[in-house]
């Protein structure tokens, strides 16, 4: 934990008042949430306001900002997991950061109990407030869902989806059990937003470009299925561009199913709501996120989903329009007017969180120097996804639409110039000329999610072993001498031996 005064601990959570504590000399600003709305806005304050001006203070529970829409291509080993996040204390320079879960909310009492990692929960006390607590996983009660599946929503899950499907793929190559082998190279992706479409697109390319070093594995073995519940994809483009990708996963032999939903998938069991039931070992979850969740536990004014009130000058407000003073929101968990589409809100994408995030630095600058903050517009520049390596479809300005390698080039080209800092645009753009040069890399890294798993299989005693009875060792050379008068077995048909000696003999 920081050690300057702006990020000190004002009492511990089980002390009710709160003490006032040592007069501060700065008025203290706490940014909820180190994502995008909050390292932009911090980094936006910082930037208007001096230190003596302000005392500015992060809270999330990781050290750093994931930006979400490279998680893909992540996964896909296209970029360096590592590069997709900006470390909190590199990126905001001259801001206190605190590690920790935001437990509750006190705005009443400008106060916020935060939760470390480890120790006892504390609270800090405020002046201005900044929430960015963003969204996680929207999921539903399906039976087995929890048990069986895994998100797309940060940098450890796109990791653990790419680990466990190039996993699955070396494990099949040694197995010949052809219904465990088709169990293991199935692959469902359920949510067919840019998350779900652009998670699935470039795991697949990624998985068939690994399967081509593997001699026991026919491409047409992997199977890859789509599930979403509406009648069409990516409803952030045209219904041309969702059916242009559409048909294009089609041709890539990807299995899509529209207007169905999961209802079961226990045990790895999948069953449709159209009745297709089938065995897959891999269920990655992208149907929609939520507002975080902890806004329940505070005394801001939320909307029927859970999102915080807001005006257009990013303001907190009543469900009548009065401002909360001292609290902005923005980002997933914030209901943003959208000036360019009255009565609707700002979509949760990053294109808006970004410059929701600058405008709330911008604003809050001018209230702390007694000026009247201004309303946030921003019309959509377009909508850009990539389908895999140097495949893509783009809408731009609601009307040009660009799909395939000039597509994939305006995906990668505007986000990396939205990716925070240089050093990351960077390393990005290294990975991405290595890529091109060298290939991509396709190898699992074991069990990275759980790394002392061998070492604790290690440190189980063995069992002692149970000594044979006299008849079962005087059998046993009988046994063994009529074993060796059997010819030797063939390997099953179809099984990856054979296979291995086909191509073999093709070579």
């Amino acid at each position: 934990m920081p050690q300057s005064s702006s990020a000190s601990v004002d009492a511990p959570a089980a002390s009710a008042p709160a003490p006032a504590g040592k007069p501060r000399k700065v008025p203290r600003v706490l940014v909820l949430g180190g994502g995008t709305v909050g390292l932009y806005s911090a980094r936006r304050l910082r930037k208007r306001l001096g230190k003596r001006e302000a005392a500015i203070v992060v809270v999330d529970p990781r050290p750093y900002m994931t930006y979400a829409p490279f998680l893909p291509e992540a996964a896909a080993g296209s970029i360096d997991p590592r590069n997709v996040v900006a470390p909190h204390r590199r990126a905001l320079k001259g801001v206190d950061v605190l590690q920790g879960h935001v437990s509750q909310i006190e705005h009443a009492k400008r106060r916020v109990q935060i939760t470390p990692i480890e120790g006892e929960a504390y609270w800090v006390t405020y002046d201005h407030l900044v929430v960015g607590l963003g969204s996680v996983a929207r999921t539903l009660p399906i039976p087995g869902l929890a048990e069986q599946a895994i998100g797309f929503k940060n940098v450890e899950e796109a990791i653990a989806v790419r680990n466990h499907i190039l996993g699955r793929i070396d494990v099949a190559s040694s197995t010949w059990d052809p219904e465990l082998r088709k169990k293991m190279l199935t692959f469902v992706f359920v949510g067919g937003g840019f998350a779900g479409i652009e998670a699935l697109a470039e795991v697949e390319d990624m998985a068939r470009y690994a399967v081509r070093h593997y001699k026991q594995i026919e491409q047409e073995e992997m199977r890859f299925v789509l599930v979403e519940g509406s009648r069409r994809i990516l409803p952030e483009v045209s219904e041309e561009l969702g059916g242009y990708t559409l048909e294009t996963l089609r041709k890539r032999d990807i299995e899509i199913h529209l207007s169905t939903f999961l209802s079961s998938c226990v045990d790895g069991h999948v069953v449709l709501s159209t009745g297709v039931e089938f065995d897959a070992e891999t269920i990655v979850w992208t149907a929609g996120v939520k507002a975080n969740p902890v806004l329940q536990d505070s005394d801001l004014p939320l909307d029927k989903m859970g999102r915080v009130i807001c005006n257009a000058k990013l303001q907190v407000t009543t469900a009548d329009g009065e401002v909360v003073p001292d609290v902005f929101a923005a980002g997933d968990c914030a209901a943003v007017p959208d000036l360019y589409n009255p009565g609707m809100t700002c979509p949760p994408n990053a294109q808006h969180a970004l410059r929701e995030g600058n405008h709330i630095g911008d604003n809050l600058a001018r209230v702390m120097r007694s000026a009247e903050p201004t309303e946030y517009k921003h019309r959509n520049v377009g909508a850009v996804a990539s389908l895999g390596m140097y495949k893509g479809v783009a809408q731009m300005f609601g009307k040009i639409k660009v799909r395939g390698f000039f597509a994939w080039v305006l995906h990668r080209t505007y986000h990396v110039f939205a990716m925070p800092t240089v050093n990351r645009k960077l390393r990005i753009m290294a990975g991405w000329t290595g890529s091109v040069l060298l290939r991509r890399e396709v190898v699992a890294l074991g069990s990275l999610h759980d790394p002392r798993a061998e070492f604790r299989a290690a440190s189980v005693p063995p069992k002692p072993r149970e000594d044979k009875p006299a008849e079962q060792a005087a059998a046993a050379p009988k046994a063994d001498a009529k074993q060796e008068a059997l010819p030797p077995q063939k390997a099953e048909a179809g099984s990856p031996a054979e296979k291995s000696d086909a191509h073999a003999k093709k070579d």
